[in-house]
């Protein structure tokens, strides 16, 4: 007899996407059928589109502290953070020969690719920042690598881990950069909608974000470029978003991202301070009730909705399966890498074994999360890693 799901579904992989809030979805809908002109065009339609592409434009600053021609819109995050790591690192090292690249080795591969990439093809050096066993930088080891910033083209550092929520000193590793006037971006796609991101206050230099991680539309996200700052545009075309990234917006996306976007700062502080209760109870659940659990990250600081394990003895996918047929969706980590066999380079950096990362498990909770969701996963996660262990 082969086995069934379980009827109720209990979604806790938030951090590799969002379902579209019906209220986005409503505001997106005209932009399909109705306000469907270019907004490059000049007669009515074209305006009517055009109006809508510059309010998106002021809510997604709004929501950064930003000003609206700071705003790249673009096809999500990974179009985000590549384009930030060419388009600072090519303009700076253009600009003053600087020619390296400083990270770190728990990007997500988004950043981590396309360092490498600029590394292996366009000639930059790579610095790699070493992190603890938590996946944090130390901020004494930037500093250090950077020396007097002469030859630095661009510094990347995550901001909210996605594989174990970890949040780096974002704002202290900034202000570093500033002094030795090193370009500085950060890949927020986790951080946004979460956490308060203020970029009047915030130093940095560029900020990636992508909407279907704050419940809008797949296939749409935003580049923060502070004004100013040298920056040559992958791709090319038309003028379009300023010269800085050709083709024509995608007008219902680009709406429903900042209605979701809007709706997600209207909500942040009440909706984090509840989801971090819950992710409290499933952190301290799950290393009293199962034996030998490790959390990954640090408790704090950490995503006000995220929980990350390695559960010795279960493999991930084992624990994966046996849960979905639960009722409870979850992942072992980064959406993106779901179809690599290959450990997590993000677990390696923290210096985890191979076979203890294959038993890797995230919780990642949402607007849907309840406690009796948590109390079922509590009551049926210990059982389940018994299976699988044995």
């Amino acid at each position: 007899m082969t086995s069934q799901p379980a009827a109720r579904l209990i979604y806790l992989d938030h951090a590799a996407t969002t379902p579209v809030d019906p209220a986005v979805l409503a505001a997106m809908a005209p932009y399909f059928t109705e306000i469907y002109g270019n907004p490059s065009s000049l007669h009515g339609p074209g305006r009517r589109a055009s109006v809508a592409l510059q309010q998106a434009r002021r809510t997604v600053a709004e929501a950064l502290g930003a000003r609206p021609g700071e705003i790249i819109f673009t096809s999500g995050g990974t179009e985000s953070d590549n384009s930030a790591l060419r388009g600072l690192a090519l303009a700076r090292r253009a600009q003053t020969g600087a020619d390296r690249i400083i990270t770190t080795p728990v990007e997500h591969k988004a950043v981590l690719n396309a360092a490498e990439t600029l590394r292996d093809r366009d000639g930059f050096r790579l610095t790699l920042l070493p992190v603890d066993s938590a996946g944090l930088v130390d901020v004494a080891n930037v500093a250090a690598a950077l020396g007097d910033g002469a030859d630095v083209a661009l510094v990347s550092v995550i901001y909210a881990n996605n594989e174990v929520g970890a949040l780096q000193p974002i704002a202290e590793i900034g202000a570093i950069c500033r002094r030795v006037l090193a370009p500085f971006h950060t890949d927020a796609v986790q951080a946004v909608g979460k956490l308060p991101l203020d970029v009047a206050t915030l130093p940095v230099d560029a900020l990636s974000g992508g909407a279907h991680k704050f419940y809008g539309p797949k296939g749409v996200g935003f580049l923060y470029l502070r004004s100013g700052t040298p920056f040559w545009p992958t791709q090319v075309g038309g003028s379009h978003e300023g010269g800085r990234r050709a083709g024509t917006e995608n007008i219902p996306l680009l709406v429903g991202m900042a209605a979701a976007l809007a709706q997600a700062e209207a909500e942040r502080a009440s909706e984090m301070a509840r989801l971090a209760v819950l992710r409290d109870v499933l952190i301290g659940g799950v290393l009293e009730r199962i034996d030998g659990a490790v959390l990954t990250g640090p408790w704090t600081p950490r995503l006000p909705n995220h929980a990350s394990f390695l559960l010795p003895g279960a493999d991930a996918e084992g624990t994966l399966i046996a849960l979905d047929l639960a009722g409870i969706a979850a992942s072992s980590g980064s959406a993106c890498a779901s179809g690599s066999r290959q450990p997590s380079h993000v677990l390696a950096a923290m210096g985890f074994s191979a076979e203890l990362a294959s038993t890797a498990l995230r919780f990642s909770l949402g607007r849907s999360t309840t406690p009796d969701d948590v109390d079922y996963v509590l009551a049926r996660l210990p059982e389940i890693v018994a299976r699988v262990s044995g």
